[in-house]
């Protein structure tokens, strides 16, 4: 039985939601018909709920600075309907494509079969023009997610929306109300041209470049010598340490809900109540930083799965996460939900209100942060060497590579213990069981290119992970500008721009240490094998990979079925990357083995690490990528889950 309920505008149940769309995997030029320029009326947002539902993914004018632009929507909402699921039902989804090209949608972080997951070309085949596609899965648990296209880059175009998921049994949060806080970045630019710019000047949208004025500052801090070494060093590297987001405030308007910041969102509360927000980042590129000044926010769910209440003063959602938090409005008041692109070039904004007519005054964005030695892979002590000694530390790492280990790891196959099935396996696993236990165990790689020991210092230790930091020859070519020679682990690390903010502004940031899974550990069991990936790029050229090899020339991850694994990540670039495995849940290493949180994106930091263990309990083949728009066409894989290597 399908039922449509619209939430009335302006109410206490007022809720606005966005719809969104990535892929990598056919980055096909999208047509905008000129007749759609025409004025179009604006619809209401509504929410769906029941067990079938029809969506349209059709084109629609709106207008979010002043000119009129063509969207991708569904149902003709930007943001477009939210979907109300239960736990423990079957819900049919009837999605029909009225573009002139092919379409799908992905229905992020839900755990289902193989062909109902919407990846062309590795789940299913698409959505061709003017066909309907018929999904249809069991819903097999709650919270908050999110869908969106995989196909070209209609997801940048306005493809996305909610998904909320009602638990079969009594909710262990309590709230009087809620509302979906859905963050976007919009942009007038076709997307094709966008991607085209990048590729030609990756620094295209960067408007805030160090001047004249920030190295007299240099120079008054750290005397001429070693501002000049500084300089030069970042120079030579043909890097910026202001280079903090590929695409900036410059091209995008900011969204929350589908309003711009002139306008701002509102959502309505009666003092007393408690409020569950359920932020979504649905952007193409943007990471946000979220506070409501004057309240308290709990954090009660991490991306869609509940974790023991944290307390917070604000966070960063990532592309692609989910935060669910609770807040305690005590009195009759307005408050402003803040959310500041994580280079500060713009933000989104709305208004808690027990008033209408009430609104809170805009927070100033703080101030812009620099890129740093931690950011590089250097690791927080680097015992005295300037920044000039450490380019040579960090970028060119081929006086590491002796005759002696020519090795090319394109050709070597390993039988049971895989490292990296993207381009290759090796021979004669090295575990050494005789000092180590469990998920201690260690992999010598001294013979398979350049390795460091794991750092220890700086955000503390990589949580499992017992294996050396080693980089592959594959990492070593024109793809690749950048190798961290001692990557930190990111786990207490609440992201460039928000450290040290518990000290400066008495703002406590979440970090993936705060988090707890709300139930214990399901699957106990010890990972048998542990497999490091790289993730690569050359920021000058914009090309990105995995291990320096991109997603066009790389082969399938393979996982036998019923396998438990770690999967170790190291950033070897100055981006953060949040990386998202389709199917299974990636269960996060935050130190405590009996609660460990499970989450479908995972936030890698700038020079650093992060590990997660996987269950491969979903047959088939899956999509697992970097969900930056952009960066996905060359830093993905697909993961192939398999009995006997037999796909």
């Amino acid at each position: 039985m399908e039922s449509t309920d619209v939430l009335p505008e302006g109410g206490h149940a007022r809720r606005r939601f966005v719809l969104g769309a990535s892929s990598a995997l056919a980055l096909t030029a999208m047509p905008f018909p000129r007749s759609l320029l025409a004025a179009a009326a604006p619809t209401d947002t509504k929410t769906i709920s029941g067990n079938v539902f029809d969506l349209d993914i059709d084109y629609k004018q709106v207008n979010f600075t002043g000119r009129p632009r063509v969207a991708t929507t569904v149902n003709q909402g930007l943001p477009g309907p939210t979907l109300r699921w239960k736990e423990g039902e079957r819900v049919t989804l009837r999605v029909t494509n009225r573009l002139p090209h092919l379409s799908s949608i992905h229905w992020h972080g839900a755990i289902l079969p193989e062909d109902m997951d919407g990846v062309p070309g590795v789940s299913f085949a698409g959505i061709p023009a003017g066909e309907t596609f018929e999904y249809q899965f069991d819903v097999v648990q709650n919270g908050t997610y999110w869908y969106h296209s995989h196909s070209g880059f209609q997801e940048q175009t306005g493809l996305y929306g909610a998904i909320i998921i009602d638990p079969k049994e009594p909710d262990p949060v309590l709230y009087d109300r809620e509302y979906v806080v859905m963050l976007s970045d919009w942009t007038d630019e076709e997307p094709e041209n966008l991607y085209a710019k990048l590729k030609k000047a990756s620094h295209y949208y960067n408007f805030n470049e160090r001047t004249a004025g920030d190295l007299w500052q240099d120079v008054k801090e750290k005397g001429v010598v070693q501002a000049w070494k500084d300089r030069a060093m970042w120079n030579r590297m043909r890097m910026s340490q202001t280079d903090l987001a590929d695409v900036t405030g410059y091209t995008y308007t900011f969204l929350m809900n589908g309003v711009t910041p002139d306008e701002g969102w509102t959502g309505i509360f009666q003092p007393g109540e408690k409020v569950r927000l359920r932020f979504i980042n649905a952007a193409a590129m943007t990471l946000f930083d979220v506070r409501i000044p004057g309240l308290k926010m709990t954090v009660v769910a991490a991306d869609g799965q509940n974790v023991r209440p944290v307390p917070v003063d604000e966070f960063r959602v990532a592309v692609a996460e989910t935060y669910d938090v609770i807040v305690e409005p005590v009195e009759e008041a307005a408050f402003t939900v803040f959310a500041q692109a994580s280079d500060r070039s713009g933000y989104a904004r709305g208004t808690l209100t027990s008033d209408p007519g009430l609104e809170a005054a805009v927070p100033a964005m703080d101030p812009r942060p620099l890129l740093g030695h931690e950011d590089m892979g250097m690791g927080a002590d680097h015992g005295g060497h300037d920044m000039a000694e450490m380019d040579d530390m960090a970028v060119d790492h081929s006086q590491h590579v002796t005759a002696e280990q020519p090795m090319d790891h394109s050709q070597h196959v390993m039988n049971e213990q895989l490292m990296d099935h993207s381009q290759h396996m090796m021979n004669e696993p090295q575990f050494d069981h005789s000092q180590h236990g469990g998920a201690d165990r260690a992999i010598d790689h001294s013979q398979h290119g350049t390795t460091s020991s794991l750092g220890k210092a700086g955000f503390g230790s990589n949580f499992g992970a017992g294996n050396e930091i080693y980089h592959r020859e594959s990492e070593f070519g024109p793809g690749v500008d950048m190798r961290a020679d001692s990557p930190q682990n990111g786990l207490h690390d609440p992201g460039l721009g928000l450290r040290d903010h518990d000290r400066l502004y008495g703002r406590r940031v979440l970090t993936y240490a705060d988090l707890r899974n709300l139930y214990p550990t399901i699957d106990r069991r010890e990972p048998s094998r542990e497999i490091q990936l790289h993730l690569t790029g050359n920021m000058n050229r914009y090309m990105w990979s995995i291990n320096g090899i991109p997603f066009a020339d790389a082969q399938p991850l393979e996982l036998e079925f019923g396998e438990r694994v770690r999967v170790v990540l190291v950033n070897d670039t100055m981006m953060a990357h949040p990386i998202h495995l389709h199917g299974m849940w990636s269960e996060l290493e935050t130190g405590d083995p009996d609660y460990i949180p499970r989450k479908h994106t995972i936030i890698v930091q700038p020079g650093s690490t992060i590990s997660y263990l996987v269950t491969a309990d979903a047959m088939g083949r899956w999509a697992y990528h970097c969900h930056l728009l952009y960066h996905m066409p060359g830093m993905m894989r697909e993961v192939r889950v398999s009995r006997g290597g037999q796909s």
